[in-house]
């Protein structure tokens, strides 16, 4: 079963794809859109889902420090709503509080330029909230 893991931000949404035994986690890339245009976003995933045979969606949930839901995670949760009525599969939604700092520690290590951390921060951390779903799973 393929699984699909995004990263979503105001204007990025980081994008991860599982191999198809759902054991490994893959980035695919980052899609960018106008401030908070949640049909493009919405556009974009759908065509990646699509065109991979996805049977199910992770999403990350960007909870506060203290767990509870701020403006950004209600927003994810509209982008869940929308990929729901779009796809008709399941969303699942997974913790995502510093998956960008995991990813950008990751990054550091491998001695990556600033630019090109930034340019890939959102697609690595879409691959670790994939990954520790399958893991979970």
């Amino acid at each position: 079963m393929r699984v699909i893991g995004l990263d979503l931000g105001n204007r990025t949404v980081g994008v991860a794809l599982s191999d198809y035994l759902g054991i490994i986690a893959n980035p695919v890339g980052t899609f960018r859109f106008e401030d908070q245009d949640l049909d493009s976003a919405l556009a974009q995933v759908v065509a990646v889902i699509k065109e991979n045979q996805v049977e199910k969606i992770v999403l990350g949930l960007p909870k506060n420090m203290n767990g509870t839901i701020g403006p950004q995670a209600e927003y994810c949760l509209k982008f869940k709503e929308m990929l729901e009525e779009a796809t008709k599969l399941e969303v699942i939604m997974i913790d995502e509080r510093l998956t960008s700092r995991q990813a950008d520690v990751i990054m550091l290590k491998a001695d990556m330029s600033r630019q090109k951390r930034k340019k890939n921060v959102d697609k690595l951390a879409a691959t670790i909230i994939l990954q520790s779903y399958l893991d979970r799973h």
